[in-house]
């Protein structure tokens, strides 16, 4: 099944996306210092290839392209719990003269470009007419939900990002405003 001009135009915007990610992660992995960090970077990373290389074999030949991508468990511990503690962050100064990237750095940039690839996947996904293409979208898209969410958590453990638990006020203010359907509407 050939690709619409709409599918192409965002596997190209994609497969940039991939080329960023990759060269910064390649970065990243030379530069971080923290063990678990740099597991996780390490455990990612062949991910983010394979993700690459499946979007190029797309534009090259969607007609026998494999589109299965293989999406890693999630991993997680801290937010497996109930959350009831808050975590602030710690507070953070901008860096104008980089040289060397902190971990902190590191893990923001890093989660902040799986943020942005997970909306483009979501998006993609919901136009694509190519059912294999489709699929492998919404597999990237949860391969980077996952991702994100153990950088997430491993930020949050670290105070390096807020984790911030309502109180019990807020969420009766919130739930106040709504009320339930019935069923025989």
């Amino acid at each position: 099944m050939k690709l619409t001009i709409c599918e192409l135009s965002y596997l190209n915007e994609l497969i940039t996306s991939c080329v960023n990610t990759i060269t910064c992660m390649s970065l990243f992995k030379n530069q971080v210092t923290d063990e678990e960090l740099k597991s996780m970077l390490n455990t990612h990373f062949p991910v983010h290839v394979e993700d690459y290389n499946k979007k190029v074999e797309f534009v090259k030949n969607a007609d026998t392209a494999n589109g299965k991508l293989n999406v890693p468990e999630l991993n997680t511990s801290i937010f497996s719990q109930e959350l009831t503690e808050t975590k602030p962050a710690k507070p953070i100064t901008v860096n104008t003269n980089v040289t060397q990237l902190t971990d902190r750095e590191i893990a923001l940039s890093y989660f902040l470009t799986l943020k942005r690839a997970g909306k483009e996947y979501s998006i993609a996904s919901m136009e694509a007419t190519n059912p294999t293409l489709r699929q492998f979208l919404k597999d990237a898209y949860t391969m980077s939900c996952n991702h994100s969410y153990e950088v997430y958590e491993w930020m949050a453990k670290n105070h390096y990002y807020p984790l911030i638990v309502s109180t019990g006020e807020q969420a009766g203010d919130i739930a106040s405003i709504y009320n339930p359907i019935p069923m025989d509407n």
